[in-house]
């Protein structure tokens, strides 16, 4: 048993109140944004996602892919079905260049439809997220031609894309890859490789499959800086648009996996098979980091998407679940015994999830706003502002937030006791669904490595100076309004402090061994995570004390609640993560291979 409810008032809040959409009407799709449409919107798609996809879930689950002798798969049964209304309602193309076919409004939108699916039927979501980050790569990095061929019918969700990026031999180490490129008379490339762990790599939901493939020209450099991106579909195009022969690319298999039932992965295999060039030779890597950035972002969303729904359930259970008496005398002396939401150590886990929830979704909704900005502003300083902080956000994004989504559903599955354990509550499902999150795009540990590595300290540390200056402003600029914002701001400031203290450890330390630097990353980043939810909870806080004035309506009373209980019992662990990044590499290295 499932159930999944979109949280229209808390997006609506986030959109409308927090971040205040309508602030950047100058931007172009925004205008055309209004109240009454982006709310009636939420209000379809959350209907739609509730009654139609969000059932499909288990039958994914349970039933997976099928591969079949001809090599084709089978997705599981619905899927298809439900694939052609979405795409037909529009849903996919909501955030598209209308150049291309799109609607062309805001990210943000994007977003929170991407939520509602992946809290759904997060299987499902992947074949269409997977989509929009190979539609991304394509519209800023290809030729016109190529462009005007493969994104009218990607837009419409006629043809789906794919990421081609790991081979057997490498994975984080793209710098390996053997896939050759051999050039042709009439400018295409024959590809040939094999790549693995290809998600939504062959299915039956759309008419063609365009796979970006990272691959090596002859005689292009070793390592990465000789790799190139392609263009490989499922099915040649023709002059008129409409679909030709088989491409020389096959299924080679399908991967039995934790979760993620509903969604193909796939060994894929390019024997010969046409390519065409996107972007410059030699420089596929930056072509693809334009999806990978994207689908990390991405990622971040469908963890803490999963976590909702888990979180969902378990609030449903938690209500209606007797089991003992609460510790401070019944508080349903007309019933056997008290719903276990009474206890302490079940209401910590709710909590936990829902400040967790809540940060996440309005970083990430934030974070939207950004990646418009960097895209479509005309104002050269904004525009790399925003820039900036998509970059260092990235990876804080990919690995906090899917790290504590996995958490979260964990938690969602305790507060059903045994019957968590049991399938026939579904609630695994969730627990082994949001497990890849921290593994593909771009292991956690990876992630890490690149805040501290590159994204902090990138041009100066322009990023970080700007994004702390901002944090000081508004702290500075709401002191002295109110006691309860008051508190909150100075726990903010002290996390600041606190990450302060850790970029200079890193900066002494880092330098005079690495290991000191890879040692600190996890703790770092978690750290730093912490900061910049809480920045987003300081928003929210504000936002929600001058509307409770105002209104005096439960949902505020309840995010001020809410936002209590992260500055106080969440923001906590960020010590925990000072005093362990400062001990370096020495405890973890001391032990030698052998004694493990």
């Amino acid at each position: 048993m499932q159930d999944y409810s979109a949280p229209i008032r808390d997006m609506q809040f986030l959109i409308h109140e927090v971040l205040e959409i309508e602030r950047y009407s100058d931007l172009p799709g925004y205008s055309d944004a209004s109240r009454d449409l982006i709310d009636a919107l939420l209000v379809e798609a959350e209907k739609w996602h509730r009654q139609v996809l969000a059932p499909l879930n288990r039958v994914g689950d349970t039933k997976g892919c099928q591969l079949n002798a001809d090599g084709s798969v089978t997705t599981p049964e619905g899927f298809k079905q439900v694939y052609d209304a979405y795409a037909q309602m529009g849903f996919g193309s909501l955030s598209k260049d209308p150049a291309y076919g799109g609607q062309g409004l805001p990210l943000i939108l994007g977003y929170t439809l991407a939520e509602m699916s992946s809290a759904a039927n997060h299987a499902f979501t992947m074949y269409i997220v997977l989509s929009g980050g190979a539609w991304r790569a394509i519209h800023k990095n290809a030729c016109e031609e190529l462009k005007n061929i493969y994104l009218p019918p990607m837009t419409q969700g006629r043809w789906t894309g794919t990421m081609n990026l790991t081979e057997p031999q490498c994975g984080t180490d793209l710098g390996l890859i053997q896939t050759k490129a051999t050039p042709q008379e009439d400018g295409s490339y024959k590809i040939s490789g094999q790549k693995i762990w290809i998600s939504s790599g062959e299915h039956d939901l759309a008419d063609n499959i365009v796979h970006l493939v990272l691959a090596r020209a002859e005689g292009a450099p070793q390592g990465i800086k000789g790799l190139s991106l392609f263009i490989v579909p499922k099915y040649l195009v023709k002059e008129d648009g409409s679909l030709g022969e088989r491409n020389r690319l096959s299924c080679g298999g399908l991967e039995k996996k934790m979760g993620i039932h509903g969604n193909a992965t796939c060994v894929m295999n390019y024997d010969g098979a046409t390519g065409y060039l996107v972007g410059e030779p030699n420089r596929g890597m930056r072509a693809m980091f334009i999806m990978m950035n994207e689908a990390r972002l991405g990622v971040g969303m469908q963890a803490y998407a999963i976590a909702d729904a888990a979180n969902q359930n378990a609030v449903a259970f938690a209500r209606d679940r007797l089991q003992s008496r609460s510790l401070s005398g019944p508080k349903h002396p007309d019933k056997p015994a008290d719903p276990i939401i009474v206890h302490p150590d079940v209401r910590r886990m709710l909590m936990d999830n829902r400040v967790f929830i809540e940060g996440a979704r309005a970083l990430t909704y934030w974070t939207a706003i950004q990646e418009d900005i960097a895209h479509k502003s005309d104002d050269p300083e904004l525009r790399q502002r925003a820039e900036d902080y998509t970059a260092l956000l990235t990876p804080v994004i990919k690995a906090f937030q899917t790290h504590k989504g996995h958490e979260a559903a964990h938690d969602a599955l305790q507060v059903f006791g045994g019957s968590g354990y049991v399938e026939e509550w579904g609630m695994s499902q969730y627990v082994r669904d949001t497990r890849i999150s921290m593994i593909y795009e771009g292991t956690n540990g990876i992630q890490a490595l690149d805040l501290v590595g590159r994204k902090l300290m990138a041009n100066g540390g322009r990023a970080w100076r700007t994004l702390s200056a901002e944090i000081d402003d508004w702290c500075a600029a709401h002191t002295g309004h109110s006691a309860i914002m008051d508190d909150f701001i100075q726990r903010t400031r002290k996390v600041k402090s606190e990450v302060e203290e850790a970029i200079n450890w890193l900066a002494e330390h880092g330098l005079k061994d690495l290991n000191n630097a890879g040692a600190a990353s996890h703790d770092f980043l978690h750290l730093f995570a912490h900061l910049i939810t809480a920045y987003m909870w300081l928003l929210m806080a504000h936002t929600a004390q001058i509307q409770n004035a105002k209104k005096e309506e439960p949902f505020y009373a309840a995010k001020l609640i809410s936002a209590n209980y992260f500055f106080k019992r969440s923001l906590a662990a960020t010590s925990m993560h000072l005093e362990k990044l400062k001990t370096g590499a020495e405890p973890i290295m001391a032990l030698s291979e052998d004694a493990f």
